[in-house]
């Protein structure tokens, strides 16, 4: 639990600790808090909620918590995601802390589930760890990720998030282990993408195994090498390739004209149309483009390795996996950590008192956090 309840005044706000002093001086009262976001999210409440409990429990007091939007539901801007009551003594103090453990988690699950809708039968896998801020935020994230996951394989049947990186938040998608084979760094030390994996192989020979090839600059080259080299684990499906070209410079074998080609010849309705910049570096750009993986489709299905999978890496947020949609970029699994919110500004949730000992009173202007008694939150 983080912080442990003896240290949480040392986290929080001060004008909370100095607030706690009064009520405590002055006689304690009842409260209901609404903690609500200004932004669309997806609910994803679960670790702020279990740590206020565990609060709760270690204070010797009861809050009641009415949540007005079960995990993986989405929630509207400036609706109510929760209600909380229980003693303001108890409860001043925290708001901090647990607005922290909410706001960007609801705004990753948001991300993650429109990520796997838009390429409903893609794989993800979690690879945010190295964009965290500490230990906590990385199993906010990797929590946020299962919950926005879960919201797409409900709505659109998608595959969603398969795993992630790390073992230690490997339990949110009902695995032991994070997932993953080799980085840069292992090619810079074998010498060659080849050794890399043939040193992979050896070392684990029962796990499948994906290659990364941009390392050399030859994603193309490299990649029918290692087939080539692992014949019968390539024609078992037990091979994929790792596409993490820099945006400095084109996969092997493009630039822009042939980038266009590429598409014109698997997807021309990709390009014949407006699109944005972005859209268009995404697609035909430099980088991971929905032309470069469509290139690597190209050449290793005229070589014979079909059954050779695809995983795509380096930026894929939510636009531009609404990109490689409109390229139908056969990408088999997508391995991102920018599902995490853009702008951070976005993440704040906010909470306001709006009942004390039972009398409805809140701020002017936030009227419309007062309880709905009547029905029910939406769908």
């Amino acid at each position: 639990m983080t912080p442990k309840p003896d240290a949480i005044g040392d986290w929080t706000d001060a004008y909370f600790n100095r607030t706690r002093g009064i009520v405590e001086k002055f006689g304690d009262c009842t409260v209901t808090y609404a903690i609500f976001m200004r932004r669309p999210v997806v609910s994803a409440p679960r670790l702020a909620i279990d740590w206020l409990k565990r609060v709760a429990d270690a204070r010797g007091a009861a809050v009641e918590i009415d949540l007005r939007y079960e995990e993986g539901r989405w929630v509207g801007a400036g609706e109510a995601l929760m209600y909380v009551t229980g003693p303001l003594a108890l409860l001043v103090d925290l708001e901090t802390l647990l607005l922290q453990k909410l706001g960007p988690a609801c705004v990753a699950a948001y991300n993650a589930a429109a990520m796997c809708m838009d390429l409903p039968k893609v794989a993800f896998l979690a690879m945010d760890a190295r964009h965290c801020a500490g230990t906590e935020m990385a199993d906010l994230m990797a929590y946020a990720a299962s919950v926005g996951s879960r919201r797409a394989k409900q709505k659109e049947g998608a595959v969603g998030f398969i795993g992630n990186a790390t073992d230690a938040t490997a339990h949110y998608f009902g695995l032991d282990r994070g997932l993953g084979t080799m980085p840069h760094a292992l090619i810079g030390y074998a010498g060659s993408t080849l050794r890399a994996a043939e040193m992979f192989h050896e070392t684990y020979p029962d796990q499948d195994l994906t290659v990364l090839v941009d390392y050399f600059g030859m994603e193309v080259a490299d990649s029918l090498e290692v087939c080539g080299r692992f014949p019968e684990l390539s024609a078992a499906g037990k091979i994929a390739v790792r596409l993490d070209t820099p945006g400095s410079r084109f996969c092997e074998g493009l630039d822009p004209t042939a980038s266009y080609g590429v598409l014109d010849r698997n997807v021309p309705r990709a390009i014949r149309g407006y699109r944005t910049e972005e859209e268009l570096r995404d697609l035909v750009g430099p980088g991971v483009s929905a032309a470069a993986i469509w290139y690597m489709r190209e050449r290793l299905d005229e070589a014979g390795f079909d059954k050779v999978r695809i995983v795509a890496s380096s930026g894929f947020g939510p636009h531009k996996c609404k990109t490689m949609a409109i390229a139908n970029a056969p990408v088999d699994v997508v391995g991102t950590g920018s599902y995490l919110p853009d702008r951070w500004s976005e993440t704040y949730a906010t909470a306001d008192i709006i009942e004390y000992d039972g009398k409805e009173r809140v701020k002017v202007g936030r009227e419309f956090l007062l309880r709905r008694r009547d029905e029910d939150a939406p769908e």
